[in-house]
């Protein structure tokens, strides 16, 4: 039961970030962005929401197998998941809300950094919560490539 709580709570925070950083997004998403120079393998807008969505599951699910665990090293991995969560979040700051794809860059380049840091160092605490972020990781490489080419080309 204990679990099941802590994976609840994670979500919730992921899913709460989320959306406090989508209110950063909103007027950057209509008066900017959809101006900018953008690659031809960029999805469709409906995709991005869809995929946060997942990824928050699978970030809070995660986490939360890390704070049920009594491993010595889980405070050591929660610090990093929340480094990372934090760059996360700092991201939709710098490249919406401030409207700076350098910084934007900046940002995401350590938040890869942080993710491969918190896959690597979950994986002996708890397989499944480093598998967990694959997903995410590869989402922002994604996501780093798009933040590149619109520095790139406008």
């Amino acid at each position: 039961m204990k679990k099941i709580i802590y994976i609840l709570i994670a979500v919730l925070v992921c899913f709460s970030a989320g959306y406090a950083a989508s209110l950063f997004q909103e007027d950057s998403l209509r008066e900017w962005y959809p101006y900018l120079n953008k690659p031809s393998i960029l999805p469709p807008n409906f995709v991005f929401p869809i995929a946060w969505s997942i990824i928050y599951i699978l970030m809070g699910i995660s986490a939360g197998l890390i704070m049920d665990s009594s491993d010595s090293r889980r405070k050591n991995i929660l610090l990093i998941f929340a480094v990372q969560f934090v760059l996360n979040f700092s991201w939709s700051l710098m490249f919406f809300y401030f409207r700076s794809p350098v910084a934007g860059l900046i940002d995401i380049f350590l938040l890869d950094m942080f993710v491969i840091y918190y896959i690597f160092k979950s994986y002996p605490v708890n397989k499944i919560s480093s598998y967990l972020f694959i997903p995410y990781f590869l989402w922002l490489l994604f996501a780093t490539y798009l933040n590149s080419y619109i520095l790139l080309n406008n």
